[in-house]
């Protein structure tokens, strides 16, 4: 029985981590404990712990004297909706959640398990950094990780959740990372804190303005969602899971749904206006479309030109890529690319198909985009398009000009099937330019150059702005009417359900970082 109470005693030591002080503290920061948080974030009942007995062996500094069962992360096994996971939970009023040999080591025994098990990796960050008092140790245990997150990418999910500090070394594993949460007001990461900026640069900047969570998703993108607490952050970490299978071997999880494949919609016939330079919402197509009218978006404040996110069809998992008029007319930018980019090899890497939704009239024009590099940016959408072999349909709804007609996920770069609005202007460039280039000479030798351009761009339209030609090419699989979009698109992606593509076989591409 001595036993008993010994491991009983040991437990509770883990289990009260820091004390009550730092507890309470934590809480009254607005924020959960770590344990809190891996109860919230998995089913009930679900988690087995692991190393909950682990301590450092540094003796430096006078930590010998400061040792905590679980050095300030709590690691384990457990379900989310039924599925398994691993996760590991940084604890704060654990040495602030810094990260030595002993914590490091506990993170890296949970992603072997979760890879060689083939589930998805949660982690919870919430850490002051590298532990000092353990030098080198902690650097290496930095390594270790980033390792084993390279190893990890495009074999299973790997999401992590910004639930606290995250700053210097220790940003670059949820960088890796597929997805990053944060939470409003009590999270942020950055590379060097404001006073060091300030030291450096003489810039005055707050935390909260230099890495938190509305920066890191309006200015940066790094961050892909935003809770507005520690609980529903947890809980759009759940959501978002359902959406993605276990790893990249499996097919999307699929959920029941009262939404009948054949399901038609009449509003889909009037969303995009007439006048093709009026704007419209693309977010309204997309929930015409899906399952219970529902979308997950992801980056919705981020390069907001271009819609990202998941949709079910049918109960399938799908992903959505889609240009959005109403945001700098739908013109694809460097964010937009990257942004584009991210998510469609995320998508290829686990099995996820495909859903394009163009109405782009080109690349942004500008001395800052090409300065910025919008040829190298633009590349890497054009090659993770290109690369993809899971399941593709798009849907023209209504401008596709220029090289961004290619690169939307075009017939020519392997989509499987391409439709288009009778509403669809597949061109080189719009009318309005392309008059002016063809017809420079005419307008201007013509007794009244404002109705002969008006003119020369009708006639241009009825030519070549529209869908006709390029359906006649077989470009376009079939000009669709609007209103059967959803019953077109999940019909292509059920004849696509055993689609089996090869590559050239090769070590890997060399895409345009």
């Amino acid at each position: 029985m001595s036993r008993l109470k010994e491991l009983s005693k040991r437990l509770e030591e883990s289990r009260n981590a820091g004390g009550q002080e730092r507890i309470d503290k934590q809480h009254k920061a607005g924020k959960l404990t770590a344990r809190e948080r891996v109860e919230l974030l998995l089913d009930p009942g679900s988690f087995l712990e692991l190393d909950a007995l682990v301590t450092h062996r540094s003796s430096a500094f006078g930590l010998e004297n400061q040792k905590i069962p679980g050095d300030g992360v709590v690691t384990g096994a457990g379900k989310i909706n039924g599925r398994a996971v691993y996760v590991f939970a940084q604890d704060f009023t654990v040495f602030g959640g810094s990260l030595a040999e002993g914590h490091a080591k506990k993170i890296c025994k949970v992603m072997d398990l979760a890879k060689d098990s083939g589930v998805p990796l949660i982690g919870l960050n919430d850490s002051g950094g590298a532990r000092i008092q353990e030098g080198v140790l902690s650097l290496g245990g930095y390594a270790d990780i980033f390792l084993r997150n390279t190893d990890c990418s495009g074999v299973i999910p790997q999401i992590s959740l910004i639930m606290g500090p995250c700053a210097g070394g220790a940003v670059y594993s949820p960088a890796i990372t597929d997805f990053i949460l944060m939470v409003k007001d009590t999270s942020y990461m950055f590379i060097t804190g404001p006073e060091v900026i300030k030291t450096v640069t003489k810039e005055d900047v707050t935390k909260e303005e230099l890495g938190g969570a509305e920066s890191h998703s309006e200015k940066s993108g790094i961050c892909h969602l935003i809770g507005q607490d520690d609980k529903q952050t947890l809980e759009l970490c759940r959501e978002l899971l359902s959406f993605i299978p276990q790893n990249n071997k499996e097919k999307t999880p699929r959920v029941e749904t009262e939404y009948l494949p054949i399901r038609e919609s009449e509003k889909l016939n009037t969303i995009v206006p007439e006048d093709s330079s009026k704007p419209y919402d693309i977010k309204d197509i997309i929930i015409e479309i899906a399952d219970e009218s529902y979308f997950f978006e992801l980056q919705p404040y981020f390069a907001q030109n271009l819609v990202t996110g998941f949709i079910r069809l049918d109960g399938y998992s799908i992903g959505v890529v889609a240009n959005q008029p109403k945001e700098n007319a739908g013109c694809l930018d460097i964010d937009a690319s990257t942004k584009g980019a991210r998510f469609v090899r995320f998508c290829d890497a686990f099995n996820i198909p495909i859903l394009t939704l163009v109405d782009v009239p080109g690349f942004l024009p500008g001395v800052e985009q090409e300065h910025g590099g919008i040829i190298r940016h633009g590349a890497k959408l054009l090659y993770a398009f290109a690369e993809a072999t899971v399941p593709k349909v798009t849907v023209i709804t209504r401008k596709a000009y220029g090289g961004a007609y290619d690169v939307m996920s075009s017939k020519h770069i392997r989509a499987d099937f391409n439709f288009a609005y009778p509403t669809a202007e597949i061109a080189v460039m719009g009318p309005e330019g392309a008059v002016n280039i063809i017809f420079r000479k005419e307008i201007e030798s013509a007794k009244d150059p404002v109705q002969k351009r008006a003119e020369l761009i009708a006639n241009y339209k009825d030519t070549l702005a529209n869908p006709w030609d390029a359906a006649s090419l077989g470009f376009i699989d079939a000009v669709i009417e609007p209103s059967k979009t959803r019953p077109i698109v999940i019909e292509s992606f059920k004849r696509l359900l055993t689609k089996s593509t090869s590559t050239p076989k090769r070590k890997h591409g060399n895409i345009p970082l």
